[in-house]
């Protein structure tokens, strides 16, 4: 009866649209919505970065460059530029580095509580980043709990400096990006056979060995979408470095929001804003290049 039915003739309508046509209508309803929300987007930045600044009005007439070459060339911009890209080579290592035995863990565990590490993992990403910033700011400031333990046990005469500078904003981000490290890195290493790291033990390569010549390059696509996105998302944090960071650390993304509402330039917050995107993406490009280079010398 089931072959009857494979053999079923396809209807008449469907033979007479091509194949293609059908995979585009399949897929047309995500490519308006790329097309709508992200796309449309980013040519209006684009278009309002060449635009002129004006007075009472968010630009002028006509098409400049001066907006990049303001923000190409500016010191203090490429100044905040740099240390922007310094916070997401900073941030993310961290992240890897704390997230990488947390994900192997999670895979390779068979403990009944590993459910309740998963919750543990995922409850930071229920709490919405202001409050987690806000956290952060109880327990970093000058009377905050972390100097009030160290006074009270007399490790410290004076409370230290953990708040409005790059100390403070760099453990605010690590927290608040480590789920999106471990992540990615726990769905990698899962799928990876744990009788082939068994294999190799029975075969006398050590604990060491074994990471780095059989984990470790079957987990780098893991590793790979993990970072870029700890990367990218640290590049574009806001709230975490207003909140942490005050006035003694900026970077591009509090730049971009102060000149369009704050300064209401808006030609330069797009400029700006664009400048950063192709930073990240170079970054990311080169990053990928370097990687492919290293999976090589692994192989």
């Amino acid at each position: 009866m089931s072959a009857i039915a494979s053999a079923a003739p396809v209807p008449r309508a469907m033979q007479a649209v091509p194949l293609a046509r059908r995979a585009f209508w399949l897929i047309a309803p995500a490519l308006l919505l790329i097309g709508v929300f992200l796309v449309l987007p980013y040519l209006n930045i684009a278009l309002m970065s060449l635009r002129p600044p004006a007075v009472g009005a968010p630009y002028g007439a006509g098409l400049t460059l001066a907006n990049y070459g303001r923000a190409l060339s500016d010191g203090y911009l490429l100044g905040v530029l740099g240390d922007t890209l310094l916070l997401g080579l900073t941030v993310t290592p961290i992240c890897l580095l704390l997230g990488y035995p947390v994900a192997y863990h999670l895979a390779r565990t068979t403990s009944r509580w590993g459910s309740a590490l998963y919750v543990l993992v995922l409850s930071p990403l229920l709490v919405g980043v202001v409050v987690r910033s806000f956290g952060w700011l109880i327990l970093l400031s000058g009377n905050g709990v972390v100097n009030r333990v160290l006074l009270d046990l007399g490790l410290v005469e004076t409370g230290l400096q953990l708040m409005n500078n790059r100390l403070g904003v760099t453990i605010a981000l690590v927290h608040v990006f480590l789920p999106f490290m471990i992540l990615p890195l726990v769905g990698v290493i899962q799928s990876i056979d744990p009788s082939l790291e068994a294999a190799a033990r029975s075969l006398g390569a050590s604990r060491l060995k074994v990471f780095w010549r059989l984990v470790l390059p079957l987990s780098w696509p893991g590793i790979q979408a993990g970072t870029i996105l700890v990367f990218v998302l640290a590049l574009s944090a806001y709230v975490t470095p207003v909140m942490l960071g005050g006035a003694q650390v900026k970077t591009m993304s509090v730049l971009v929001v102060q000149n369009l509402i704050d300064n209401f330039q808006w030609p330069s917050g797009a400029a700006q804003a664009l400048v950063l995107t192709a930073c990240g993406m170079a970054a990311v490009a080169l990053y990928g290049k370097l990687t492919g280079r290293f999976m090589k010398g692994l192989a």
